[in-house]
């Protein structure tokens, strides 16, 4: 097989877990979705918000950390686009999940970047995911709890 033959291959099986991730997770399916990843995988938040962790590692880990997902939102993730990189183990994905928050009922859209990395057996062994908590924190606040989230920018 040539280089570019098997790179091409990478990339596919590569952009195929992280597509299978997607349509696990919309489907409440966590005990299926954890096993796209590598026994000691790390998913990284880097933007979570106080009371969600930065980063959780290994699939005991990862399956309980998800395990609440299919109670707390019914999503689709849709117009999923991937960019193209040198690394054909490393993928970039942008995508929009669109649903609402059951506990609240609201909306949830939100827009994600996604940077993964896959090992030879295109298993995901770390999973950086770009989402903003405050879409998240807005959904799943009752519309009687007041909030102020406001900031001032500059003087």
């Amino acid at each position: 097989m040539t280089a570019k033959k098997d790179d091409a291959d990478r990339r596919a099986a590569a952009q195929h877990a992280v597509a299978e991730h997607l349509r696990l997770t919309a489907a409440g399916l966590t005990e299926e979705w954890v096993k796209l990843f590598a026994p000691d995988a790390v998913l990284e938040f880097p933007y979570a918000p106080d009371g969600v962790p930065k980063q959780v590692k290994g699939r005991d880990a990862l399956l309980a950390h998800m395990r609440g997902f299919p109670e707390t939102f019914d999503v689709k993730f849709v117009d999923l686009v991937f960019h193209d990189t040198v690394d054909p183990s490393l993928v970039v994905a942008e995508f929009r999940s669109t649903g609402t928050a059951l506990p609240t009922g609201k909306p949830y859209e939100q827009t994600c970047i996604s940077v993964v990395r896959t090992d030879d057996d295109a298993l995901i062994t770390h999973y950086l995911d770009y989402w903003n908590p405050l879409v998240a924190i807005e959904a799943l606040t009752p519309d009687d709890v007041p909030s102020d989230r406001s900031v001032t920018f500059g003087g």
